[in-house]
């Protein structure tokens, strides 16, 4: 019997072995890593100096312990080069693995913007654990530390640097603070508890060039001011990883192509995760990746299963302003409604018939959450 392969060893890879194991504990399995393969939550490294945690200490299991309770082979530090999906088989350097069905966790990059200077290789990006104990290592001993991004994974990283005691400049091209999540107001609210961290707000601007000094970096803005940093960490959003997808004749478009049923353009090729569209939505948050996971696993176990997803609010781990956000879908008609105080701002997007389609919450409206969730529209029902 060929094996059930997953590539990914993320939280989509793992959780899907999880599940399957759950319903399936005979059919071989081979999970395929990229990195060094623990087990640890992704979203846990954007917060996790405050707390003082280590590398070592947010890895839940080795991969080889994660081999023996799955009762599976987990291989580190491998990469696949292509995938042959008519004769059901994978290459990596000059061994060929057959599998009988095949799941896409691939993940997904950071995305690197084209700047100038003679430093742009030094820019960090922490994307998995591996690139975590190396900003870590980085930082040690450092004031100060630009971040490029004012979205979710910058904003968290400013909380959680400026609350470790580091000067903190956030550099990004929008007007405000999480411009795709929240309206003004909740925006202003987030940028102001920041600022009082000592965060220090550079928008409507962007990064053009980055040079090594003598102390450091210099970081030169388009709107002339030059910033005089330790360190600088890009977060401007990541991109679904494809191309191996892509190669192997599978349908790519934002994301790998999938339908409800997680299935890809070829046979017995499944995907989820950070580098999954499913139903032409791309959704990078753990919760969808949990609901996915439980819905491939039947599939994979012999009930082919579709995936629903409810609404699910998202929250952005910010302790200085709590933030929770559930966007309204993408071309939704309805107005923001906002209701702002001292200590908090509760936006909801309504439709014209008075529906809710989304709110932003922010300070102390996020205690709203429970009340206005199950009014929410269901993201794919």
């Amino acid at each position: 019997m060929n094996p059930i392969i997953i590539i990914g060893s993320g939280l989509a890879g793992y959780n899907t072995a999880k599940e399957l194991r759950k319903l399936d504990t005979i059919t071989p399995l081979i999970i395929i890593g990229g990195d060094s393969s623990p087990f640890y939550s992704k979203p846990m490294l954007s917060n996790a100096l405050a707390s003082k945690k280590t590398s070592e200490s947010i890895a839940l299991n080795t991969p080889e312990q994660m081999a023996t309770q799955l009762n599976a082979t987990v291989r580190a530090h491998t990469a696949v080069d292509a995938i042959d999906t008519t004769a059901h088989t994978l290459l990596i350097g000059d061994e060929t693995l057959a599998y009988s069905k095949l799941v896409l966790a691939l993940g997904a990059d950071q995305i690197r913007l084209a700047m100038d200077g003679n430093a742009t290789g030094s820019i960090l990006t922490v994307n998995d654990l591996d690139d975590y104990a190396s900003f870590r290592t980085t930082i040690a001993g450092k004031k100060r530390v630009a971040i490029i991004g004012a979205g979710l994974i910058g904003c968290e990283f400013a909380n959680d640097l400026a609350s470790s005691g580091y000067g903190v400049d956030i550099i990004d091209i929008a007007q405000q603070a999480l411009g795709r999540l929240l309206p003004p107001e909740g925006g202003a609210l987030l940028q102001a508890k920041l600022a009082a961290l000592g965060v220090q707000w550079h928008l409507g601007t962007s990064v053009q060039a980055v040079d090594r000094t003598e102390n450091g970096y210099a970081v030169t803005l388009a709107n002339g001011n030059v910033l005089r940093v330790d360190v600088v960490l890009s977060a401007v959003g990541l991109k679904p990883r494809t191309t191996l997808a892509a190669t192997a004749g599978i349908q790519v478009n934002r994301g790998i192509v999938a339908n409800r049923h997680l299935e890809t353009s070829a046979p017995d090729v499944y995907t989820l995760g950070d580098c999954a569209e499913i139903e032409g939505l791309v959704m990078p948050y753990v919760m969808p990746i949990m609901h996915a996971t439980r819905a491939l696993a039947q599939t994979l176990a012999g009930k082919r299963t579709a995936v629903s997803f409810p609404a699910m609010p998202v929250m952005v781990k910010t302790p200085a302003c709590p933030t929770i956000v559930s966007p309204p879908a993408t071309g939704s008609e309805g107005t923001w409604q906002v209701e702002a105080t001292a200590d908090g701002v509760k936006s909801l997007f309504v439709a014209a018939d008075g529906k809710l389609l989304g709110f932003a919450l922010n300070g102390s409206a996020t205690a709203e959450r429970a009340k206005l969730a199950p009014q929410l529209p269901p993201v794919l029902n």
